[in-house]
């Protein structure tokens, strides 16, 4: 049976997280393709007392690591402790993310067949302070020789990893994917005092990359007469997140912190009169291709990241002056160019970010790796009769 081991997110059933969503999706679609799937979940180590655990979960083995803290040294502490492990087991590895591919050296020093997908441009990301970044910086490049295959979920991230050394035939471009929505039930947005179609959407972790202020700026600029409402979890420890619980005081932008129960998220996006995209950092962002999905009328930051993934179905701005133009212009309206981008938005979900579509890329992929594999230590093990 063919085995794979996922490390790198923060384990399933999702709950929050691209990484997470993706593992999911992965892992139940290969065990219904009959692999032996082992994915790696981070725990709180007060929560069972420091012992690692397995369960099964619907077909899925579940390894179970508890560390200390929820930072970023208790996420390197449990991608350490996961390789420690999965040393000790067999299949193929695949890492979700390069902030540690430094621990994937051990699986190249122990001729281990490994796969990295490298998510976004992580080091750029102006959340890190300079130690973090050189970490990040010197990461990513240590993936180009830890692992045997690279992922990279953008066009524009395969381009930027062989120019940094990557041999172009060990990198795979396979995108993110993103559900499809219609018919969520409307009672969901309604409890939080919102209409169908009378609310403005933004999803984001709040990072000053994800440009959270100057959405806020823009659209608080002037009276839109509808709610711009904010996700994401903020808290009083961290400056950027005061600034922003600040700004909206008094405005009609409302924050409604972390929501994780899926079919409310679903609905809100579905039933959103506009979503704003304000990420101008990262490969194909997740909240972007359910926006997507979503069929939603689309205001996105204006790059080279989020220009692939929406094309023409979307409207761009280069700052919160343009955004701002563009929400007087279009916001609250129904018209002719507003249909179409729906309607484009849709049609681009469909040809670049279905998620079988995806799923059967990726098992491809991996059933490529784990074919030569056999075939090179079949070779291994044949005696030479010269």
């Amino acid at each position: 049976m063919k085995k794979l081991l996922i490390t790198g997110c923060r384990g399933i059933p999702a709950q929050n997280g691209g990484f997470e969503t993706f593992a999911e999706k992965l892992s139940l679609y290969l065990v219904n393709k009959d692999w032996d799937v082992t994915v790696y979940c981070q725990l709180e180590r007060k929560e069972n007392g420091g012992a690692i655990t397995e369960e099964m979960w619907k077909g899925v083995r579940l390894v179970r690591i508890p560390v200390w803290g929820k930072g970023a040294l208790a996420t390197v502490l449990f991608d350490l402790l996961c390789m420690k492990d999965a040393v000790k087991r067999d299949g193929l590895l695949l890492t979700l993310g390069y902030n540690t591919a430094i621990f994937n050296l051990v699986m190249r020093m122990l001729k281990r067949q490994s796969v990295i997908n490298l998510g976004g441009i992580e080091w750029r990301r102006s959340k890190w302070g300079r130690v973090a970044q050189l970490w990040l910086y010197l990461n990513e490049k240590i993936a180009i020789y830890a692992a045997n295959h690279i992922v990279a979920d953008h066009p524009e991230i395969k381009k930027h990893i062989v120019a940094r050394g990557a041999n172009p035939q060990s990198v795979s471009m396979i995108a993110y994917g993103g559900d499809a929505l219609s018919g969520c039930d409307e009672d969901l947005i309604k409890s939080y005092g919102l209409k169908p179609h009378g609310y403005a959407l933004v999803i984001a972790r709040p990072e000053p990359e994800n440009q959270i202020m100057e959405i806020i700026q823009a659209y608080t600029h002037q009276a839109r007469n509808m709610p711009l409402i904010i996700l994401g979890n903020y808290s009083n420890e961290k400056s950027y997140h005061r600034d922003v619980m600040r700004a909206v005081t008094n405005t009609e932008a409302k924050l409604l912190g972390g929501i994780y129960h899926r079919p409310t998220v679903d609905a809100l996006r579905l039933y959103a009169g506009v979503y704003i995209h304000g990420h101008t950092v990262g490969g194909t962002n997740p909240s972007l291709v359910e926006a997507l999905g979503a069929g939603n009328f689309i205001l996105a930051h204006n790059n080279r990241f989020n220009r692939w993934v929406s094309g023409d179905a979307a409207l761009y701005s280069k700052n919160k002056f343009d955004l701002d133009t563009l929400l007087g212009e279009h916001i609250n309206r129904t018209n002719l160019l507003v249909s179409d981008l729906k309607a484009r938005a849709r049609l681009r979900h469909q040809e670049a970010f279905i998620w079988t579509d995806i799923l059967g890329d990726y098992e491809t992929m991996l059933e490529k790796i784990v074919q030569e594999n056999v075939a090179s230590e079949v070779l291994a093990n044949t005696p030479d009769n010269s």
